[in-house]
């Protein structure tokens, strides 16, 4: 496939999974009545602490998935076969005819 290619189809999936997050019923919950108004009711002190927790449960599971990312990126040809260019400037490959 082209690098175009590839990259239009990464677009198109990220953008399906977008819309089926948008879609989900879980993902629309916070608007639930009694959410909104615990929320609404709280002070100050309570609203603080709901967004570092929000902040606090979400920064270490997005960090370990960019690191899992990253390792597994720079590790990508690590275990894989040789390009096919390499494999046909070797006489004995099958590849030289």
């Amino acid at each position: 496939m082209r690098p175009k290619a590839i990259a239009s189809y990464w677009i198109k999936v990220a953008l399906l999974l977008a819309l089926l997050g948008c879609l989900s019923l879980p993902a629309w919950s916070q608007g639930c009545a009694l959410c909104y108004t615990q929320a609404a009711g709280a002070g100050v002190r309570m609203i603080r602490a709901l967004r570092n927790g929000i902040f606090i449960l979400i920064f270490p599971p997005l960090s370990i998935c960019i690191g899992a990312f990253i390792m597994s990126y720079k590790k990508r040809n690590q275990f894989g076969e040789p390009s096919n260019s390499k494999r046909k400037a070797d006489p004995g490959s099958d590849l030289g005819w």
